[in-house]
């Protein structure tokens, strides 16, 4: 497969670290959250799997245009807005993290809005630029940080912080049910493969896709989640880590870089993940940027030469990502956060039927074109 595959699958997982989604594991260590691990692992790797070999089989393709080929228009226009609204939301929650994390440890004195606004601003017109150049974006940014990730996690695993007795604690609950809402948080970090619905036409020649990947994607999916679920339990204790709002922050405020310039790891971290966060934003509003000009035909709309559904859209994203902002509590980011994974994966297995659909439906196409 080609490395920009994994990035938007690797990108996802990494920058859901300091989203909600161990905050939701957390919440429910002792109500089955770790047989839900296990078991959004193996759902989780399906849909990557089921996903990949889908777009692999159409290859330069997006979700758009074969839903064209294959659906009819009161099929695929309300389905493909009801995406681009939950791409835009999945960003938004990214932003709406990221800007509660300033707030409250880096800048506290400026106000929400401008963080937001800021935040926003550095975003957004990366968005519209074409996909292969979101892709080189991306491979800029995540290389340079990739080191600083890999040495954070070791840093982690061999600090003498670290309480494995604490892990192994943690680990005897996997005798409880799971609950519904940790196995979608735990869900959610693989859904990057979803990009692939806009992303797939990058990918113009059909991938190798066997064996020797999936057991790549194996060993990514349980070292990522196994990472961001017991570190934090590692390092405070199962009673403790319950009542962190931001987990992972906690975690790295617990290391320290003796003989470093900086020494409180968290501040390092704290700057990789803005960058982590950056990314995870430009390709879930790309994705939704590039649905909702299929939807609207945006770029038809031009007043006197000027592009004016380029600028709708740009202010309607600042407008309602400021006022959800604003408006949000941390709180009530956690538990709306919890309702959208929810609908999020049941969505995305729902349109595995629809891709069954439309392989058949493409076959026939052939079998036709072919005999004629």
């Amino acid at each position: 497969m080609s490395r920009f595959y994994y990035y938007l699958v690797m990108i996802n997982m990494i920058a859901n670290i300091i989203s909600a989604v161990p905050t939701i594991l957390l919440r429910y260590r002792n109500d089955g959250a770790v047989l839900s691990l296990i078991v959004g692992i193996i759902l989780g790797l399906v849909i990557v799997i089921v996903y990949t070999k889908f777009f692999n089989a159409f290859p330069g393709k997006t979700f758009p245009e074969l839903l064209v080929q294959t659906t009819s228009k009161w099929f695929y226009y309300p389905l493909l807005f009801f995406m681009a609204v939950m791409w835009f939301i999945a960003g938004i929650s990214t932003l709406i993290t990221y800007s509660f994390l300033l707030i409250r440890y880096l800048t506290p004195d400026i106000p929400i809005m401008l963080i937001g606004l800021t935040l926003i601003l550095s975003i957004i017109f990366g968005c519209f630029m074409k996909t292969d150049r979101v892709l080189y974006t991306i491979e800029i940014v995540f290389v340079i940080n990739f080191p600083i990730i890999i040495f954070i996690i070791i840093k982690a695993y061999t600090s003498k912080n670290l309480n494995w007795d604490f892990i192994r604690e943690a680990m005897l609950h996997v005798v409880q049910a799971p609950n519904i809402h940790a196995v979608s948080s735990s869900i959610f970090l693989f859904l990057g493969v979803v990009n692939l619905v806009i992303f797939n036409r990058f990918f113009t020649q059909k991938q190798n896709f066997g064996l020797k990947q999936i057991i790549v994607l194996v060993f990514i999916a349980i070292a990522t989640t196994f990472t961001t679920y017991f570190i934090p339990i590692g390092f405070h204790g199962s009673e403790t880590v319950g009542e962190l709002i931001y987990p992972w922050i906690a975690t790295s405020d617990s290391m320290r870089m003796r003989y470093f310039v900086i020494e409180r790891l968290v501040y390092v971290f704290l700057l990789l993940y803005l960058s982590m966060a950056f990314l995870s934003i430009l390709i879930h509003w790309h994705v939704a940027v590039e649905l909702f000009k299929y939807i609207f035909k945006l770029e038809k709309m031009k007043f006197k030469g000027i592009n004016i559904g380029y600028i709708i859209l740009i202010v309607f994203f600042t407008v309602s990502s400021l006022y959800i902002i604003v408006s949000l509590t941390e709180y009530q980011l956690f538990q709306y956060s919890k309702y959208f994974f929810n609908i999020a994966v049941v969505n995305f297995f729902a349109m595995i039927f629809l891709f069954i659909y439309i392989i058949r439906r493409m076959k026939g196409a052939n079998k036709k074109a072919n005999e004629s």
